[in-house]
């Protein structure tokens, strides 16, 4: 059976309710996660301290080795706001698997729908104007970014900007959703060939969670990195 979304629709809009659950479920894992480990700090740091404070030294270190200098502070809590969300989002399909007797699907990952991954590639890749224009003044960000080294270049970089922001999302979705897809072919293999199945496939399931897993963490990874390299090309042009 086609599984399909949680529809609903507020006047002429439709909605997917399915992501808006699991987006907002994101966002409170994230909080509490975040707020649980922030409590009672201290300058020994121990057990759940540490382990945000590993997560805050691992995306400064992402954006110490994109970023001049003077800049990583600025975008610190940019970056990690993104890479938790975004580690998050594509960790949270793989805890389990909710479909209704009609093939409605109540839980997946935010980033195996491509329009949230999109959104987030549009997102930030506007941002990075955004930021490039503030910082040199719109004049001055044309000309770095669009016009040098020579003017003729000019179609291939507004080309560029489009791919970065299909890349860069499409490059998300594909991976998140095939591990999805593939976990739940090891589960209706399970539904086809009944109990004989099932010694095969839990440890199949277990090695592809583990793997997709990796994989996740990767992709926020990535998606993290690739953010800072756009942003330090509009911010920074000599680099």
């Amino acid at each position: 059976m086609e599984e399909r979304s949680l529809l609903f629709q507020i006047g002429p809009i439709w909605f997917d309710g399915t992501l808006i659950f699991m987006t907002l479920l994101t966002c409170i894992i994230i909080f509490s996660v975040v707020y649980i480990c922030t409590r009672n700090l201290q300058l020994k740091p121990k057990g759940k301290q540490n382990f945000i404070e590993y997560i805050i030294d691992f995306v400064r270190g992402i954006l110490s080795s994109q970023l001049p200098s003077r800049e990583v502070n600025n975008y610190h809590l940019l970056g990690f706001t993104l890479f938790l969300f975004i580690l998050v989002s594509n960790e949270i399909g793989l805890v389990t698997k909710i479909v209704t007797a009609d093939g409605t699907n109540l839980w997946k990952s935010p980033t195996a729908d491509p329009i949230v991954t999109l959104a987030l590639a549009m997102m930030v890749i506007t941002f990075t104007h955004y930021m490039g224009i503030q910082q040199q003044g719109f004049k001055d960000y044309l000309v770095n970014s669009y016009l040098k080294p020579v003017s003729f270049i000019l179609p291939i970089k507004l080309l560029e900007e489009f791919t970065n922001v299909i890349s860069l999302g499409l490059r998300l979705y594909g991976n998140v959703f095939a591990g999805e897809v593939l976990l739940g072919l090891i589960v209706s293999m399970v539904g086809s060939l009944g109990w004989i199945a099932i010694p095969l496939a839990i440890p199949l399931e277990v090695v592809w969670i583990g793997f997709s897993l990796f994989i996740g963490g990767i992709q926020a990874y990535v998606f993290v990195t690739l953010t800072m390299v756009f942003l330090s090309h509009k911010i920074a042009p000599e680099h």
